[in-house]
């Protein structure tokens, strides 16, 4: 029986291709915002020192963490410094939703911890929320890209989350991308 990189060979694709480069990861945070301290420890002994972060800023875009966390939840995205792997999405996604279990007291989350990663052409999420857009990176995980850079700027796509779309997330990730090619050289 033929390998699957002989049947390759014979139609002319190659065996090897090249690795993928490396991305910035970050984590998008909502909660309330005397939580984030604590999750921005854990996750930086995870992930690695914070390169940078956005301001707090309200999270009044939909309703859908009220029941869990309460009222007036604040966002806020950080980017850890040096890149890492594409594949390691998943992974940073069950480590994120790991430390949102520690820090849930009575098995409520405090905080939505939501790892992504920002390259030259794009910025993507992590979920573990199927859909026809997501694909499945393992773990139970997806990856939706969100953002993509199209002439000069990222542009949100139809499913993007309204508070993706917003001049601070567009600050923050436009920053992302900046200390993306500074680490890429």
């Amino acid at each position: 029986m033929a390998s699957p990189g002989k049947d390759l060979e014979k139609v002319g694709m190659p065996v090897r291709r090249p690795k993928p480069l490396p991305v910035k990861l970050f984590c998008g945070l909502i909660g309330s915002e005397d939580r984030f301290a604590e999750a921005l420890t854990c996750l930086e002994l995870e992930f690695g020192p914070v390169d940078f972060g956005s301001r707090p800023a309200p999270f009044d875009f939909t309703d859908y963490y009220r029941d869990e966390m309460g009222p007036d939840l604040t966002r806020k995205w950080i980017a850890f410094t040096g890149l890492k792997e594409r594949a390691y999405l998943a992974l940073a996604k069950h480590i994120a939703v790991g430390i949102e279990e520690r820090l849930a007291p009575h098995g409520s989350r405090t905080v939505n911890i939501d790892p992504g990663y920002v390259d030259d052409a794009q910025v993507v999420l992590s979920t573990a929320k199927n859909f026809a857009h997501r694909v499945y990176i393992g773990m139970g995980y997806y990856a939706e890209p969100t953002l993509v850079y199209v002439k000069g700027c990222f542009r949100p796509l139809e499913w993007t989350y309204p508070d993706y779309r917003g001049p601070a997330a567009m600050g923050f990730f436009e920053r992302a991308r900046t200390s993306y090619h500074r680490e890429s050289r």
